[in-house]
């Protein structure tokens, strides 16, 4: 292939998947290859959204006739491709070489390589057509980002939930303290029917709410990509049929009007990062839930979220062509089979552990964990593999995120297997990229990101309406 040179493989191999090719190590060759040629041109992505803001990502590329200017197609789609999914487009203008624009627009098209986000980024997200436009890199439109301020805002009696594919969990907040918690185990892709969404979600809140004198808000966060309060891509809801999936777009909306309070809800992955950012006292915070998918959202240096999507599990991290395949996206290397008790099923087998079909996916976590606790050599090797995706994918996030801080939690995190993610990711950072080790703090909840919690901070989403 015309860019095998650009797939290098890294100083330390995660002990159960030899053939990882990090997508930073593999943009870095590719960089340092055009700057050492003397011909490098500009190659400008400007990602426009539905709302008129755009964001855009200055880089360079071979020229056009250059004898290693096919490698431009590949380091440019899977470029677009994490952008697509971390800041979010359904117009995508591209000053740049002309065949890059030409590939990228035919493999992001209906029939394309990239089928998947071709719609999901047009009519799912944005609600409109999704389209690749060439240009010259000075004739891409001038960023327009919008930053606001997220959540926060504890006073009264509020409900704050979370939303997994496992489990979900809901509390009872009083003033900032939660007063009850609970948590639920249930299979929201397996139902195909929105009233059971409806239904169950409505049971969590009306227990809380039964543990309150009032309610005066609700907050929640849910796996999945969510634009004023409506899901418009959930994987917890990719069982439902096309044609009903409007039944669960306005679900909260309709929620938040039959229960007469202010409801906001926002991907899991922002209210992770909202956790981090409220115990650290401090922005710059990427937050990422290694649950039954991996979930980012990002708090900026001063303390306000963008408009971006954030779903890392869509975006690329490992170039190895014949990586992990995603089954819903049909893509190989993205976040989600790298960063979740997805990668912990797959490795198993290769770590000498049988899981039985015939449990829920939290009891398969569960299993594996229990054997990690027990010194299980293979259990062990799992975490270890995660721990060194996970150094190199930090790298490969701080090539588009100011980050200051990295706030890693979710179920696989529990028990010591945060520890092992936490030691190998420092390790690889260290060893690699030290500069970057230098400014970047990675970190599990301490105490207090505990007692303000998911829920919690959940829960401080809404402005409240009405005096309390």
């Amino acid at each position: 292939m015309s860019y095998d040179w650009m797939l290098l493989q890294p100083a330390v191999l995660p002990p159960l998947e030899p053939d990882f090719k990090p997508a930073a190590l593999a943009n870095r060759a590719f960089l340092a290859r055009v700057k050492t040629s003397g011909n490098a041109v500009p190659l400008v992505l400007g990602l426009e959204r539905s709302d008129g803001t755009v964001s855009r990502f200055e880089t360079r590329a071979f020229p056009e006739g250059h004898p290693e200017c096919a490698a431009n197609n590949f380091y440019a789609e899977r470029l677009l491709k994490f952008l697509l999914w971390q800041r979010g487009a359904c117009t995508v203008h591209v000053g740049g070489p002309a065949s890059i624009a030409a590939h990228l627009a035919a493999a992001y098209a209906p029939d394309g390589a990239r089928a998947f986000d071709y719609e999901f980024m047009g009519e799912s997200i944005y609600e409109k057509p999704f389209s690749v436009a060439a240009c010259a890199p000075q004739d891409v439109p001038p960023e327009r980002e919008l930053t606001r301020p997220l959540g926060r805002h504890l006073e009264g009696c509020r409900i704050g939930f979370d939303l997994g594919a496992s489990d979900r969990k809901v509390s009872a907040v009083v003033d900032g303290e939660a007063i009850y918690s609970e948590e639920v185990v249930w299979e929201p892709r397996k139902h195909s029917d929105p009233a059971y969404h409806y239904n169950e979600v409505m049971a969590s809140i009306k227990t809380a709410a039964s543990k309150m004198p009032r309610v005066d808000a609700i907050g929640g966060s849910s796996a999945g990509v969510y634009i004023n309060s409506r899901a418009m891509v959930a994987s917890l809801f990719r069982g439902i049929p096309k044609d009903r999936f409007h039944e669960v777009r306005d679900m909260f909306l309709r929620i938040g009007q039959e229960l007469d309070v202010p409801i906001e809800v926002v991907n899991d992955g922002e209210v992770t990062a909202l956790a981090g950012s409220m115990s650290l006292e401090d922005g710059g915070v990427l937050g990422i839930a290694l649950g039954s998918s991996e979930a980012g959202g990002y708090v900026t240096p001063d303390g306000n979220i963008t408009s971006w999507l954030n779903e890392l599990a869509f975006c690329p991290v490992d170039y190895n062509p014949n990586g992990p395949l995603e089954e819903w996206s049909g893509d190989r290397g993205v976040g989600a089979r790298y960063f979740s008790q997805q990668c912990v099923f797959r490795l198993a087998p290769r770590a000498g552990i049988e899981i039985p079909e015939d449990i829920t996916d939290a009891e398969k976590l569960k299993l594996v964990q229990e054997k990690l606790e027990a010194g299980h050599e293979g259990a062990r090797k799992i975490w270890e593999s995660m721990g060194v995706y996970l150094g190199y994918s930090i790298a490969h996030y701080n090539d588009f995120y100011d980050l200051r801080h990295v706030l890693i939690l979710g179920r696989c995190t529990s028990g010591s297997g945060g520890g092992l993610l936490l030691n190998g990711a420092r390790a690889i950072l260290e060893s690699e990229f030290p500069e970057i080790a230098r400014k970047v703090n990675i970190q599990l909840p301490d105490e207090k990101s505990r007692r303000v919690g998911q829920s919690i901070a959940a829960a401080s989403l809404p402005v409240l309406t009405r005096n309390v």
